[in-house]
């Protein structure tokens, strides 16, 4: 598999979902300090490469609905992205 790389908002919003349950995008909000715009776009981002699965599905997010959504990292990718938070 290809080495992850990640920058430092992706690393960021991902430090802060809960990877065994999910985390709401409200809370990400509050949590990471980012503008709402600025969130949308990294989580769509995330999920663009499927790093980060949304409940309810849906294949990307907008500033108007993404606050009720809840965003949780694909499992299939956890050990990958775990490796890569690590590195500097």
């Amino acid at each position: 598999m290809k080495q992850i790389k990640l920058t430092g908002r992706e690393r960021s919003v991902l430090r802060y979902i809960d990877w065994n349950l999910g985390t709401k995008g409200g809370e990400l909000l509050d949590c990471t300090r980012l503008e709402a715009d600025d969130l949308v776009d990294v989580l769509n981002g995330l999920m663009e490469v499927g790093y980060v699965e949304m409940a309810p599905y849906a294949a990307h997010t907008d500033v108007a609905t993404f606050r009720e959504k809840t965003f949780e990292v694909n499992p299939g990718y956890s050990l990958d992205l775990r490796a890569a938070m690590m590195r500097p």
